[in-house]
């Protein structure tokens, strides 16, 4: 294995379409329960009701249109014969990049949202300071194959997972 090998670059595949309605989903009920808050607030104590509503509005309309399309963009993995990649994040954004030989656990996490969309979260567990790779937004399918496929690589690694 060189240094090639593991070069940090980023990784070759996206997530599942189905990530951008879900963020889209799980975006707009944050946006109603501010709604639900603020409207409370703007009927009560704001002489201003046009203006703060249509802040929020507009706020929200960007929000819930920008953000799902730059993940999308943004959101990728890879798992190679040497290494695991990831990339994520729309404000804030990451690499990161796992050796198979280091790798101790992989598991799926499916959580309501996600079962309702049929999207499913892989996390590769290593010996690292940094935490887990995370990759959020596959199918279902993808992720059980993804979990297969590393869960044989690292049995097959010279590495102890350390």
């Amino acid at each position: 294995m060189t240094a090639s090998d593991l070069g940090l670059r980023a990784p070759a595949y996206r997530v599942s379409r189905r990530a951008m309605t879900y963020w889209t989903v799980r975006a707009l009920l944050g946006w109603l329960i501010v709604g639900l808050v603020e409207a409370i607030f703007v009927l009560v104590w704001s002489p201003h009701r046009v203006l703060v509503v249509t802040v929020t509005v507009a706020l929200a309309a960007m929000h819930l249109f920008v953000m799902p399309r730059w993940r999308f963009h943004v959101h990728r993995w890879e798992a190679t014969d040497t290494a695991v990649y990831t990339q994520s994040g729309w404000l804030n954004q990451e690499r990161r990049i796992a050796p198979i030989a280091r790798i101790q656990t992989v598991d799926t996490q499916r959580g309501p949202f996600e079962q309702m969309f049929g999207l499913s979260n892989v996390t590769v567990t290593t010996a690292s300071a940094g935490g887990p790779l995370k990759i959020h937004a596959l199918d279902r399918a993808t992720a059980d194959a993804l979990v297969d496929d590393l869960t044989v690589r690292t049995k097959l690694s010279d590495g102890d997972g350390t």
